[in-house]
């Protein structure tokens, strides 16, 4: 192990402890408290209970007041049934006073059991100081106000305490019949709910309370709820964590005590069952968590994350294992890279112990956890990408030099040469430029080869006709075969050139029919097969023709990168992808594999891992010995990605126990590792087209949620008088509180991933891929515009076997500007449903939701793809776009390579 590769490993995880160490100082609020909280809002129900299912039992209230005798003075309850009717007498045990409580709704007979329980336990319950009938039943529109006030004066006619009612301080201002029926006013206020910053909370809630004490002078005001909770959605400014909750309860405690304030904490233990009435947030107002466990202190310095030393040393222990050996194994990258890509381990092991921690401080349900499962699988998914593509940059940028390099290898003129038999399968393609390969052909400078020009299916003999008298004129060398009805698409035209080859060829070539090639090419790539264990040989595609055309100029450097980075990279571990056109295998390992597959569409990267399956090895030079044209449209260029994907999912299902362990497979781990991870990017796109409809579909909700809904406890934003109307408005209110963002933990990952795919994709091209900046923009515009492409191939490949093979027309006169919007009108679909959904986010929260602006910059950059495919598009249906030439080309036009350059 070298000293650096040393040094990187004790920098990475030294600095991956300092990260976790800064992000989780404690912090000490300017104020503290000691003595006994004056009183707290108490719920009887543990972690897993409900009150709508489960009731408290004796002994777990027990256990409770107890715990809270010597820490708060009274208790406030919300019901007198159900087992909270156990709560006065056991407080009384234990010296609390307690403010009954009735629960007060629509059910009429419902609130008589309520309303005679607590009457009853007034009457047998000394400590009992007051009650309180309903619980914001007024804000719910529960009941009308003086169906409230009969309820509040029956009570009153029957006990000897204070009798009140409990509803949101606005609501006191809304309603002075309902003050005027109360013995005192039972006031709630919670900032976080109002959007404000905590440190302004305290002030807010001493504000509120003294409004409702001017309005009513002559009434005792109590507040019955105040706090701040420890997790949940951030509601404009309001951000809810343990360090807030401590900041705020510091404050107010000492405030209410120094002015003599009457008050209930909202509330004594967190109560998980509330988040499917008030979102996340509602399980994470208690002091104390549902465990009976101190959440935070009130006195001294409040971490926000107790157990982050656990996640820190368990993060670094677990990234420490797979570093040294990435260190170990790939001695050859220079120190900068090692760095590079230890440090992308370490933080991908950090970010998925940070959820994990995230997801085991939270109350899960069943359904809960599932959906965390979902994510921290996408979650897993993303970092294999990241990994994938980090790994390929840094090899790529960084390594000290390749160790499987072949370059051109020129045959003395006298030595002995194999003979090579070329195959160029056609079918309905146009004659001249055909005819324009088979001349680049003729002047090979080989001395022994032979062509066969197999048109397979093509019906016109216009077509056919002319290639075949041409092939005549070029001599014995060159053999033309017309199948009018041939199965097996190209496979089955290349299989019968098989059985048509010359017994003494040595070597199959095969080149596409709109390929010009050099006429060194057989002479310096054929002496590669000296060695006996090569059995193909690859060289690059590359492209002509595209000069002075915008679209083609794209697509051309899109194709150049995976030839000039890919590639590359692949062959470094002898796991290239074998290509249909200026490929040559050895006649022996093709006679081997029994010739082309013809059930597979992609038959040439299919041969390709056969061959390395059954023992022979690639080579791969990077020097382009011929250049063909690039697809004429945007549906072209659609189709043959499209054949490519589905072709790549037949694979796949076809031999992916090859890429398992211990199946017996002869591939070596380098190459699964290069053929899983070139195909998880596309499975990717796949899935990220499933969770993008997901995601807009969710959006309908929220900004439902949003515009008509926002408030507590469903209370609506606006009533229109109708009844339909506001009977639609109340449902989306209630829909409110069963709907909400997703974590900001998983939006900002994927919107990370996509910044680190900019970056790495502009980093490479500037490196490898010899061409100008806009250029590169136009490759990376390319490369977007085919994720709907690739993601519905590769999810017809998981629902069909087969499809026809689709061959990329060639010389198509470029479509109208019309066709532009056809040619992508799927993707047109995604690019402007999720921008739509952004766009109703924004308008229903505007700017101060950070959940909503993460969850709308989401929805927008997932919706780029299919918008650079619209783009795309356009400018492949008016290559005439002034504008985009001269973005494209600045420096003008430049002549045309030709294939010996």
């Amino acid at each position: 192990m070298r000293r650096s590769a040393f040094v990187v490993l004790l920098l990475v995880l030294g600095c991956n402890i300092g990260v976790w160490w800064a992000l989780n100082r404690p912090s000490d609020p300017a104020t503290n408290w000691q003595g006994i909280i004056r009183g707290m809002a108490y719920s009887p129900y543990g972690a897993d209970q409900d009150p709508r299912r489960d009731q408290p039992t004796r002994e777990q209230v027990d256990r409770d007041i107890r715990f809270l005798q010597g820490r708060v003075g009274a208790i406030r309850t919300y019901s007198a049934v159900d087992g909270v009717e156990v709560v006065p007498p056991i407080a009384r045990k234990y010296g609390l006073r307690v403010t009954a409580g009735a629960w007060i709704d629509g059910r009429w007979d419902r609130n008589e059991e309520e309303i005679g329980s607590l009457i009853h336990l007034v009457r047998t319950n000394r400590n009992i100081n007051r009650v309180l009938v309903g619980n914001e039943a007024i804000l719910r529109n529960d009941l009308p106000v003086s169906r409230l006030v009969s309820y509040i004066d029956d009570v009153k006619e029957q006990v000897n305490v204070p009798v009140g009612a409990a509803e949101p301080w606005h609501v006191w201002l809304q309603h002075p019949e309902l003050a005027a029926a109360v013995d005192f006013i039972a006031i709630h206020v919670l900032p976080y709910w109002e959007g404000i910053q905590v440190d302004e909370a305290v002030n807010f809630a001493l504000t509120r309370y003294q409004m409702v004490q001017a309005r009513y002078p002559d009434k005792p005001v109590v507040i019955t709820e105040v706090g701040w909770p420890s997790d949940g959605r951030v509601r404009r400014d309001a951000v809810p964590s343990a360090e807030n909750q401590a900041r705020f309860m510091r404050k107010w405690l000492n405030l209410a005590r120094a002015r003599g304030i009457d008050f209930f904490v909202m509330e004594a233990f967190d109560q998980p069952w509330k988040r499917t009435i008030e979102g996340r947030v509602g399980a994470y107002w208690g002091v104390y968590g549902a465990d009976r466990q101190e959440k935070f202190p009130l006195a001294g310095p409040v971490v926000e994350r107790a157990n982050w030393q656990a996640l820190a040393a368990g993060s670094t222990v677990a990234a420490a294992l797979p570093i040294l050996l990435f260190l170990l194994y790939f001695r050859n990258l220079k120190p900068a890279g090692q760095a590079m890509f230890a440090g992308m381990i370490q933080l991908s092991v950090s970010a998925f112990a940070w959820s994990l921690g995230v997801a085991l401080s939270q109350y899960q349900t069943w359904g809960t956890i599932a959906a965390w499962a979902v994510l921290m699988v996408a979650m897993v998914l993303l970092i294999a990408i990241v990994l994938a593509e980090g790994f390929e940059m840094v090899e790529v940028l960084w390594t000290r030099g390749w160790q499987r390099y072949f370059p051109p290898s020129p045959a003395p003129p006298d030595a002995r040469l194999p003979k090579v038999s070329l195959h160029v399968a056609i079918c309905n393609e146009p004659p001249q430029m055909v005819i324009q390969t088979l001349d680049s052909l003729a002047k090979l400078d080989y001395p022994d080869f032979e062509v066969l020009v197999i048109d397979n299916n093509t019906s016109d003999e216009a077509l056919w006709r002319p290639v075949e008298t041409h092939c005549a004129a070029l001599g014995a060398r060159f053999r033309f075969f017309h199948l009018p009805k041939w199965p097996g698409f190209k496979a089955g035209a290349l299989n019968f050139a098989l059985k048509q080859t010359a017994p003494d060829a040595e070597v199959i070539g095969v080149v596409d029919s709109d390929y010009v090639v050099r006429p060194d090419w057989l002479r310096a790539m054929v002496p590669h097969f000296a060695n006996p264990r090569i059995g193909f040989v690859q060289s690059p595609q590359d492209h002509r023709g595209w000069r002075g055309n915008p679209f083609k100029e794209m697509i051309n450097w899109e194709y150049a990168g995976f030839f000039r980075i890919g590639m590359v990279h692949r062959n470094e571990r002898d796991a290239i992808i074998e290509h249909g056109t200026m490929t040559l295998i050895r006649k022996t390992a093709m006679d081997q594999m029994g010739g082309w597959s013809e059930w597979c569409i992609c038959e040439d990267a299919e041969m390709g891992l056969r061959l390395m399956e059954a023992g022979w090895q690639s080579a791969y030079c990077t020097e382009v010995f011929g250049r063909g044209l690039v697809p004429d449209s945007f549906a072209g260029y659609k189709r043959q990605r499209h054949r490519w994907a589905f072709g790549a999912v037949q694979i796949v299902r076809r031999y992916w126990r090859w890429m398992m362990p211990f199946t017996g497979s002869r591939l070596t781990l380098g190459q699964r590792y290069h053929f899983l991870a070139g195909w998880v990017p596309w499975f990717a796109d796949a899935l990220n087209m499933l969770l993008l409809g997901a995601a807009v579909l969710w959006t309908v909700p929220l900004a439902l949620a949003g515009l008509i809904g926002d408030a507590k406890d469903g209370e609506p934003r606006l009533s229109t008088g109708m009844a339909w109307l506001d009977g639609w408005i109340e449902w989306a209110a209630m829909v409110s509180k069963h709907v909400e963002f997703p974590l900001v933990l998983f939006i900002v990952p994927t919107l990370a991933v996509f910044a680190f795919k900019l970056v790495r994709f502009v980093w490479l091209y500037s490196a490898r891929v010899e061409c100008n900046t806009a250029q590169r923009l136009g490759a990376g515009i390319a490369g977007l515009s085919l994720t709907y492409t690739i993601g519905h191939a590769v999810l017809q490949g998981f629902l069909k076997r087969s499809q026809p093979f689709l061959r990329t027309p060639k010389c198509e006169n470029a479509p109208a500007l019309v066709q532009g919007l056809k040619m992508a009108k799927h993707e047109t679909m995604l690019f402007v449903l999720p921008v739509a959904a952004a766009t109703a986010i924004l308008a229903a929260y505007g700017r101060d939701y950070p959940d909503a602006i993460a969850w709308a910059a989401m929805l927008v950059v997932q919706s780029l793809p299919y918008g650079a495919a619209l783009l795309q598009s356009m400018i492949a249906a008016a290559p005439s776009f002034a504008w985009v030439q001269r973005v494209l080309s600045p420096v003008g036009p430049q002549p045309e390579p030709t294939p010996g350059d």
